[in-house]
């Protein structure tokens, strides 16, 4: 069973600061064990917010030896500023010396998979890493924001991506949040990374906070669902953490 860490900051900027130091320190780690780590970034204020921190980590991260998924996309032209590509590129790819051929972003809205978003999906889903041994983690950890209604990557309630239980990523239509079409590894294949890191600030989020935390079901708060196979640490603001229960 997974351990579940929860821990408090102040504000946005010491989340991000904290996340990005243990992050550089878990890639070292991972570096020193196999060579490589595998990473999947997120989307969102904290999560871009902890990219952009880990600027300051060239010292201690080889950043030509980490693989690099994202958790979903929206499906989206290629410079269009609200893909998570795009907006992890600004905060953190641009500025180190990443290895492109390890930087996997999900296919765009043009080209080979203009209109196609079944087609890229299936991409998407050959570039993961193999999987020959299930009871190993196929990431070393899995970088999660979350929105008001509890959804994580583009997973939200009630819908037919939180109630898959065996594909890796599927198409997303009539996403209740704009815009309607998207790509997303599903709570599956989270729950395959060694650790899953929950980014999250903002007191709109802190009813679904609480309700992950207590075990809600994840048909209605998907996050209650994003779990690592050794570890799940809440990297929370303070005022997304008020109703955290007391025994987290």
């Amino acid at each position: 069973m997974t351990e579940i860490v929860v821990r408090r900051f102040p504000d946005r900027d010491s989340l991000a600061a904290a996340a990005a130091e243990e992050f550089a320190d878990l890639v070292a780690r991972a570096q020193t064990e196999r060579g490589i780590a595998r990473v999947v970034l997120t989307g969102g204020g904290a999560g871009i917010a902890t990219l952009a921190a880990l600027r300051d980590y060239t010292d201690r991260i080889d950043f030509s030896r980490i693989e690099i998924f994202w958790g979903d996309e929206r499906f989206l032209p290629p410079q269009d500023g609200e893909r998570n590509e795009v907006q992890a590129r600004r905060a953190l790819l641009d500025h180190v010396p990443v290895d492109i051929a390890n930087v996997h972003p999900i296919p765009t809205d043009a080209g080979q998979f203009a209109g196609d978003v079944d087609g890229a999906a299936d991409y998407y889903r050959g570039l993961l890493p193999a999987d020959t041994d299930p009871q190993a983690p196929l990431f070393d950890v899995h970088l999660l924001g979350m929105g008001g209604e509890g959804h994580v990557n583009s997973i939200f309630p009630d819908t037919v991506e939180v109630a898959e239980t065996a594909a890796t990523v599927l198409p997303v239509r009539n996403c209740p949040k704009p815009p309607p079409t998207r790509i997303t590894l599903t709570l599956p294949l989270v729950r395959r990374a060694a650790e899953v890191w929950m980014l999250v600030d903002g007191a709109e989020k802190a009813e679904a906070v609480g309700a992950a935390l207590s075990g809600a079901d994840p048909s209605d708060i998907p996050a209650a669902g994003a779990t690592g196979m050794h570890r799940t640490v809440w990297f929370l603001g303070e005022d997304a953490a008020t109703a955290v229960p007391a025994q987290a």
